[in-house]
């Protein structure tokens, strides 16, 4: 995968995990703020940031926070335009905190979106008061998140023009007539914003793309995401990648997190096809995912960049997750220049999968947007998605 901008280094880049802390942004710590720091309140973590009343607030820092506590200056109009800023950019909830706040305050906070407003210096008591409903609305959330028992698998690449887009379709299909058999759902959603194919590979011709679920704000749920898919003729629900260019940074990690949980919560198994550059969210969505298929081609140079993308992620704290190399296109004659002892140096750690190059079954099942079975029962590319479709399925404890 390559970076958005040539000048950019791994440090500009931050995967936003799901960590369930507390974010204060205070002007001073005085009072019991000093002591707050790295304490818990309501069951979660505090972190403090010490910043002028009126200075900006990233929404983008409060992904995956379970709430923010944001002081309000009444003698500042900036403060107040922050806060109105910070609660109209963001879904993570707001606690607005001030001196003495006037009933006036209190009521104009509530209106831009506090869910709550607690006085200045802060005590423990007020701030687990306001803590607790916010814990016990996520506590119902991850129930249900857990009951639905939603799996997310992320797809990348180490170089583009690899057949991961194809590879991915041909799995998702198979992985939805599958799962059929077991009353369960799969859907793929396509974050290759620029040159998202997914849907064409497939034969759909959707009228609604990603596109609609960020526009659709406050909007999104389960009901909206579902009427924004289109269905294959597997089963398969597709959210298209958007219909014309958009830049990447329209999509926030924020934004990422809420559409992936609310996609666990509505299906089975949730396929991601990210993008050929790397953003916040795209290593956002490889922090949640529960497995990613790293893809990439027997050959020196597609190796040689599939190390490059597993030294990124090692750098970011993301080598926890479930990784899995797949090589694509694989051709038994290349091991004569390139042998396996080569690939485990090279990546330092084993190949998972291998896919056959088999274009004769392959490029007509694309063409036609049909399952490989469609063109040829048993093919050598057949069988063996179908053992990467059983890997997945043991992995998540899955029947088959």
């Amino acid at each position: 995968m390559s970076v958005i901008n040539p000048n950019e280094t791994a440090g500009s880049w931050k995967a936003h995990k799901r960590e369930t802390a507390v974010q204060l942004y205070l002007s001073g710590a005085d009072g019991d703020a000093a002591a707050l720091i790295g304490a818990r309140v309501a069951g979660f973590p505090l972190s403090l940031s010490l910043v002028p009343s009126s200075d900006k607030i990233d929404p983008e820092d409060l992904a995956g926070s379970a709430a923010a506590v944001v002081q309000v200056d009444p003698g500042e109009p900036s403060s107040m335009k922050r806060f109105e800023a910070l609660a109209a950019a963001t879904r993570t909830p707001l606690i607005a905190a001030a001196y003495d706040p006037p009933l006036a305050l209190v009521r104009a906070l509530v209106r831009a979106g506090a869910h709550d407003v607690v006085p200045l210096p802060l005590d423990v008591a007020d701030l687990e008061t306001s803590l607790l409903p916010i814990r016990d609305q996520m506590a119902r959330a991850t129930s249900s998140a857990q009951s639905a028992n939603g799996k997310l698998v992320c797809v990348i690449k180490s170089v583009g023009g690899i057949g991961a887009t194809s590879l991915l379709t041909q799995l998702a299909i198979r992985a939805a007539e599958n799962e059929a058999h077991f009353g369960r759902e799969v859907c793929l959603l396509d974050l290759d914003l620029q040159f998202g194919n997914a849907a064409f590979q497939l034969g759909l011709r959707p009228h609604l793309t990603f596109l609609d679920l960020l526009e659709a704000g406050s909007r999104l749920d389960g009901e909206l995401l579902r009427a924004t898919m289109t269905t294959h003729p597997s089963g398969l629900k597709v959210v298209a990648a958007p219909s014309s260019l958009m830049p990447l940074d329209a999509l926030s990690s924020e934004q990422l997190i809420e559409i992936v949980e609310i996609a666990k919560r509505e299906f089975g198994t949730v396929f991601v096809d990210l993008p050929a550059s790397w953003t916040n969210w795209s290593l956002s969505a490889l922090a949640q995912a529960d497995m990613v298929l790293l893809v990439t081609e027997m050959s020196v140079s597609g190796l040689h960049r599939a190390r490059r993308q597993l030294d990124l992620l090692r750098d970011q704290d993301l080598t926890s997750v479930d990784l899995r190399v797949v090589i694509n296109r694989f051709e038994k004659g290349l091991l004569r220049t390139v042998r396996e002892a080569d690939v485990q140096k090279a990546l330092g750690r084993d190949v998972a999968y291998t896919i056959a190059n088999d274009p004769s079954v392959m490029h007509p099942a694309i063409e036609r947007g049909v399952p490989l079975s469609d063109i040829k029962r048993k093919s050598a590319v057949g069988r063996d998605i179908d053992m990467l479709d059983a890997g997945i399925a043991a992995a998540f404890g899955r029947e088959r």
